[in-house]
């Protein structure tokens, strides 16, 4: 079931990476999206700064569409992302 959160895109999945640093934000969304469907948006909350870098290029490589990228006041790194 997607969720609407404000202004920011629906999603259909949410994998929550807060405290986790790099590389296990990335495995964790390459595991998340094996099991979901294509189309389907998952919401993916990181609190490692070195996901602005890793999350566009994961979708760059792997053909998923980066639909939005938010950074919170809390140090909290947002990210929607279409499955191809």
């Amino acid at each position: 079931m997607a969720t609407k959160t404000g202004n920011l895109p629906s999603y259909d999945e949410l994998l929550d990476t807060s405290g986790l640093y790099c590389p296990e934000p990335i495995m964790l969304m390459h595991n998340k999206v094996r099991d979901m469907a294509s189309g389907q948006v998952l919401k993916v909350v990181a609190t490692d700064p070195a996901t602005t870098r890793d999350v566009p290029k994961f979708c760059q490589f792997l053909g998923h569409e980066l639909l939005e990228q938010d950074v919170s006041t809390e140090s909290r790194y947002l990210y929607f992302i279409r499955l191809a």
